[in-house]
């Protein structure tokens, strides 16, 4: 069984450490369990995303998706934050890094805005609970000094779709998706 903490900055984002079993043949993890979440969902759909170093992604968030990511190869430096209206962490930045030097697991709650950063070349496979709804994401600008977040790049690659994001300060309240309402 891995061991599941949860995590003190941003209340209900759940981090997975897994079992890890090898020889020399390779090694095994068990990813993802649908029981280690309180607040999943079936899981319905899964993605891949490649990213080069320096790569930056996000900020997004969602009123109805919850996200688990898991990176097979590379290391991604991930920066969260809440956007809960009424949320007892609202307000609240936390970064990890997360991939092959350590393959954690992480579980993202709706209205947590999320995003990464390439520190490696890096492929990041992530369920969700609900199928790609585009009028279900929306953004905060990544670079919003408010949000207080060290991507760690020197030098990030952003699309022009992260580039355009509002300030979170920017974002009226009927944007903002409420804490622990969910449909």
């Amino acid at each position: 069984m891995p061991r599941l903490e949860t995590s003190t900055l941003i209340a209900d984002v759940m981090i997975v450490i897994p079992d890890i079993y090898g020889d020399s043949r390779g090694r095994f993890i068990e990813t993802y369990r649908r029981n280690w979440f309180p607040l999943g969902r079936e899981m319905v759909q899964g993605n891949r995303s490649d990213r080069q170093q320096g790569a930056v992604v996000g900020l997004h968030y969602h009123f109805h998706q919850s996200d688990y990511w898991y990176v097979t190869r590379g290391r991604a430096r991930v920066v969260l934050h809440d956007l809960r209206v009424g949320s007892p962490t609202d307000g609240a930045t936390e970064i990890l890094e997360i991939g092959e030097h350590d393959d954690r697991g992480l579980f993202i709650p709706p209205g947590v805005g999320h995003g990464f950063a390439a520190v490696t070349d890096l492929t990041l496979t992530y369920l969700v609970d609900s199928y790609y709804n585009p009028t279900d994401e929306l953004g905060v600008a990544w670079d919003d000094p408010e949000l207080g977040a060290d991507w760690g790049v020197a030098d990030p690659v952003v699309s022009a779709r992260d580039r355009a994001n509002p300030h979170r300060q920017e974002i009226p309240d009927h944007l903002r998706p409420r804490y622990g309402l969910r449909t």
